[in-house]
């Protein structure tokens, strides 16, 4: 993703949502997306797929696919019939209150098999139904509950249903948008090690988007964080663990408590996140920003390496000469 824009509305009423947005997703990796409710994570997500509901609408930038075959695909220019090919064929989506997601009249055998017939026409029935039983096996679900509706199962399980689901055409890229905020604690580090397990079995790259912060820094592999509809902050997870380089990240790593080591306060982020419709001058998160001086209200922060460290990227002017 290069520069990427999105608006909400035209014209004079419109808010932009998404701001110069660059990020890079690596094959066999995955990237964790964190921030605030309305930080942009979701609009990201629907942009990179092609999934904005009106009035969304993307007003600048590029999303480039690179293809095990050498060759670059430019998905923001794709037609709905190609568009409609690369979907679940390359790249999947768990959508945010995923386990809600399923048809609730329709078996989990419907629902499986629908996407095989729809993008493997060549599939016998018996093919189709074989690899729905794969499938379930694959997350950890009997092959029994095929015949089983939505409501029959566990939110966990319609959890899985859906992680199969994505998985039925082995995509190069899996984006998963809060798809385990409506489980407990128990079942989000059971579904998260299964995810990680998965990708380390099929090899694909996972856009893991969430508000917790603490997730992350267990299961990805590089951390983007966002605020104000821009990446504030890049690097690998332990990095950000350790040494987190934007208040802002510091601040969403010391809003969960630790679960090994000396107790600590918690101190969270005072205040509430920018109205799109309003944004502050210069960096957005300046009004709340414990550590903000003179450039911090006048001038927007360039995403660049602090003190040409190659691996990670920061904007804030702490780490930048204004």
């Amino acid at each position: 993703m290069r520069n990427l824009y999105v608006d909400y509305g035209t014209g004079d009423d419109a808010v932009t949502a998404l701001r110069d947005v660059d990020l890079t997703l690596h094959r066999g990796e995955v990237l964790g997306l964190a921030g605030e409710s309305g930080s942009g994570k979701s609009t990201l997500a629907y942009a990179v797929t092609r999934l904005l509901s009106p009035p969304g609408v993307i007003t600048g930038g590029d999303v480039v696919y690179h293809q095990r075959d050498g060759d670059d695909l430019d998905i923001l220019s794709l037609t709905p019939q190609q568009l409609r090919a690369f979907r679940w064929q390359e790249l999947s989506i768990v959508f945010q209150g995923a386990m809600n997601s399923l048809n609730p009249v329709h078996t989990v055998h419907s629902q499986l098999t629908d996407v095989l017939q729809a993008h493997r026409p060549e599939m016998s029935k018996a093919d189709r139904t074989a690899r729905a039983e794969e499938l379930l096996k694959l997350v950890g679900i009997a092959t029994d509950r095929l015949g089983s509706f939505p409501h029959q199962l566990s939110g966990g399980m319609r959890q899985r249903v859906m992680i199969a689901m994505a998985l039925a055409l082995e995509p190069e890229i899996v984006i998963m948008d809060e798809p385990t905020t409506a489980l407990d604690v128990v079942m989000q580090r059971q579904i998260l090690r299964q995810l990680v397990r998965l990708r380390e079995e099929l090899g694909f790259s996972v856009i893991f988007i969430t508000h917790d912060i603490s997730l992350l820094v267990e299961f990805s592999d590089r951390i983007a964080i966002m605020y104000g509809g821009r990446i504030v902050e890049e690097a690998g997870a332990a990095d950000i663990y350790r040494d987190s380089q934007h208040p802002y990240s510091d601040g969403l790593l010391h809003s969960f408590p630790a679960l090994h080591g000396p107790r600590r306060e918690l101190t969270g982020i005072p205040g509430s996140p920018p109205h799109l419709a309003a944004m502050p001058s210069g960096c957005a998160f300046h009004p709340r920003c414990p550590k903000a001086f003179d450039p911090c209200a006048a001038k927007v922060p360039v995403l660049a390496a602090p003190g040409g460290q190659g691996d990670r990227a920061v904007a804030c002017w702490l780490h930048h000469t204004p």
